[in-house]
C-alpha cells in the first residue's frame, strides 16, 4: 500500500472530488481526517467506507474559511492521530453570477472558503510538518483558475490564486522537507456539475473544450492525489498537475 501509516486531512470530504480523494488515500492504506462543514451524515458514510477498507477515520466539522476552526480541524486531526503527512486543500462551492451582476458577498464567500480557506489550512499543517520535517501538501485548482470561466469570475479568481499561492508554499516551506503541489481538475461528475452534465446545452459546449470528451469520474481524478500524497513524489514541488481531459491544455 503506498501511503500504509499516513495521515490524510482532506478539506470538504464529505462529497464530491473531496469524497473521491478520501477513499482513495483510504484504499492505499492511509488513516483520514473527513472534514465537513453541514452533513454530518455524509461524512459518518465516508468515515463508515474508510473503516470497511480496514483503515481509519475521523470526521471533523469546521470551516476552514474561519482561522480558528482550520486550527482547530488540523489540531484534531493531530490530537487523534499523532501526526499529519497529507493535506488536501478540496473545500469550496460556487456562487455564480456574470460580472456586472455579482454581489460583494458572492464574490467574498467563494475567495474565502477556495483561497483564504487553503491559505489557513497550510499555515496550520506546516506548522506540524515543520516539527516533523517532512509532509505533502496539495491544492486543489480548477481548469477555471488557467482559461477563466463566464459567470464565475470568483471562481476562478480564487482557483487562479491557489496556483500562484502553491507556489509560494512550494519555495517557503521546502527547507522543511514538505512539498506542496496543485492539481487543477477539469469537469468531475459531481453535485457541483450537475447543471452542467444535465443541460444538453451547456453539456456540448463542455464537451466540445474536452479533448477525450468525456466527464470525469472519481476513479479518474484519485490517483493523481495518492501519487503526489504518496513517497514516489518526494522530489516533485512547486508543480501543476492538470487532470482534466485536455480542457486547459495550453
Amino acid at each position: 500500500m503506498r501511503l500504509k501509516d499516513k495521515v490524510a486531512l482532506v478539506t470538504g470530504s464529505s462529497r464530491g472530488v473531496g469524497r473521491a480523494v478520501a477513499l482513495g488515500f483510504a484504499k492505499e492504506g492511509a488513516k483520514v481526517v473527513v472534514n465537513y462543514t453541514s452533513n454530518e451524515k455524509a461524512a459518518d458514510e465516508v468515515v463508515d467506507a474508510i473503516q470497511s477498507m480496514g483503515s481509519e477515520a475521523v470526521a471533523v466539522r469546521a470551516d476552514v474559511a474561519k482561522k480558528t476552526e482550520a486550527e482547530a480541524l488540523v489540531g484534531a486531526g493531530i490530537e487523534r492521530f499523532g501526526r499529519l503527512d497529507v493535506l488536501v486543500n478540496n473545500a469550496g462551492f460556487g456562487r455564480p453570477a456574470m460580472m456586472l451582476k455579482m454581489e460583494e458577498d458572492q464574490w467574498d464567500q467563494v475567495v474565502d472558503i477556495h483561497l483564504k480557506g487553503a491559505f489557513l489550512c497550510s499555515q496550520a499543517a506546516g506548522r506540524q510538518m515543520k516539527e516533523q520535517n517532512s509532509g505533502k501538501i496539495i491544492n486543489v485548482a480548477s481548469v477555471a483558475g488557467l482559461v477563466g470561466t463566464v459567470g464565475q469570475i470568483n471562481y476562478s479568481a480564487a482557483k487562479g490564486g491557489i496556483i500562484s499561492m502553491t507556489k509560494s508554499i512550494a519555495r517557503e516551506l521546502a527547507r522543511y522537507n514538505i512539498c506542496c503541489n496543485v492539481i487543477s481538475l477539469g469537469i468531475v461528475a459531481t453535485d457541483m456539475t450537475e447543471k452542467i452534465r444535465s443541460d444538453e446545452k451547456l453539456k456540448e459546449i463542455y464537451m466540445n473544450r474536452i479533448l477525450l470528451k468525456r466527464f470525469a469520474e472519481a476513479e479518474d481524478i484519485s490517483p493523481a492525489f495518492v501519487f503526489l500524497a504518496s513517497d514516489e513524489s518526494n522530489y516533485i514541488t512547486g508543480q501543476l498537475l492538470c487532470v482534466d481531459g485536455g480542457y486547459g491544455m495550453i
